[in-house]
């Protein structure tokens, strides 16, 4: 899917049922905060991955008098993409009228970039939120991968098991370590390869967003979860007995990460809220457009909240770089002049207003 040209939501938090009508470029969503403007990219999210970036808990985004939402969307080519979820029933997803069994296809068919206050844990948080932005890259450009980490996942879940025994099978510890090390290598694999191509794209994407940076002064580093100068299965020997007391792997590609510096210290240490949202946005976007290159499929993004902790000035940078992908971009704001006063007065765009959970829009 290039982009979506219909969006139909229905009883998701305070959205009872709007249908939006969308651009295939630019869209701004505007209205005071708890209007209901962030749930619209919260639905395309879950639509598009299955999980909210703003709960866990996917129950509690239903509206509490509804007992079902429903989320609809399609795009210019007439495709079709519909979830319903209940409260206590499990979640029917299609695809062109077709069940599907996970959101493998539909991640495929639409691939969305989204930016919110949550996405500071790029940054601030620990691994996990790094490493599904790493799997993110590589699940769209590595057909296999999705496979190898299951297997990789199931490995590391029953030798965990095997660990937490009293007296360890050493037999059976033994084949779980080999079958983890061949899916391991391939997981590891396929993340160096990928982000051996993405490194140079964020370069760009930072450089043009802040053009006075120092080339030097934002770095990423991909560490694969245990040592460098070591194999897995080194590892796993000379670690058993600290695996077994912790009753756990401790090494392995499930313990990967990016490490994003400025300079020597962690860029969450040093730099302003406003500095890292532009560096989330340089990474976000930088993904989306390595996935264009790669795939051919331009990226939806959802930024949220974009002029909050931006000055005009980087604000017109970031709306200016994404205006010029030719990507559709959804983007939510208090005041609309915040957004619209950064953009050229001929860039094409359709605006929303939303006043609880209703809806109003209108081409400039």
């Amino acid at each position: 899917m290039s982009f979506l040209t219909k969006l139909q939501i229905n009883s998701v938090r305070n959205i009872n049922n709007i249908e939006l009508n969308l651009d295939p470029c630019l869209n701004i969503i505007f209205g005071i905060n708890g209007s209901g403007k962030t749930s619209i990219l919260e639905s395309i999210h879950l639509l598009a991955t299955g999980r909210s970036f703003r709960t866990p808990k996917t129950e509690s985004i239903i509206a509490e008098a509804s007992a079902e939402l429903t989320i609809y969307a399609e795009n210019e080519q007439q495709s079709r993409i519909g979830l319903s979820r209940g409260r206590n029933t499990k979640h029917k997803l299609k695809l062109d009228s077709k069940l599907q069994r996970n959101w493998e296809s539909v991640a495929r068919a639409l691939p969305v970039q989204v930016v919110s206050a949550n996405t500071f844990s790029l940054l601030e948080g620990g691994p996990k939120s790094r490493r599904m932005f790493l799997d993110w890259g590589v699940f769209h450009v590595k057909q296999s991968f999705v496979q190898d980490w299951r297997a990789t996942k199931k490995c590391i879940a029953n030798r965990n098991l095997l660990l937490k025994e009293r007296r360890i099978d050493a037999s059976q510890l033994e084949v779980w370590n080999e079958e983890l090390c061949l899916y391991s290598d391939r997981v590891d694999e396929a993340r160096r390869e990928y982000f051996r191509e993405f490194g140079p794209v964020f370069r760009k994407v930072y450089d043009s967003l802040v053009p006075d940076a120092s080339a030097e002064s934002i770095s990423i580093e991909y560490w694969r979860g245990w040592h460098e100068d070591w194999s897995l299965k080194e590892i796993l020997l000379a670690e058993k007995e600290r695996d077994h007391r912790y009753g756990s792997t401790q090494n392995g590609p499930h313990r990967a990460d990016l490490r994003v510096k400025a300079g020597k210290k962690m860029a969450s240490d040093v730099l302003s809220r406003g500095q890292q949202k532009i560096l989330v946005c340089a990474l976000k976007i930088a993904q989306g457009v390595h996935h264009a290159s790669s795939s051919g499929d331009k990226c939806i993004y959802l930024i949220d909240d974009l002029p909050a902790e931006l000055d005009e000035e980087n604000r017109a940078n970031i709306l200016k770089y994404l205006d010029g992908l030719g990507s559709q971009l959804l983007i939510t704001g208090v005041e609309l002049p915040s957004i619209v006063n950064c953009l050229s007065d001929d860039a094409e765009k359709r605006t929303f207003h939303v006043e609880r959970g209703t809806i109003k829009d209108s081409l400039l």
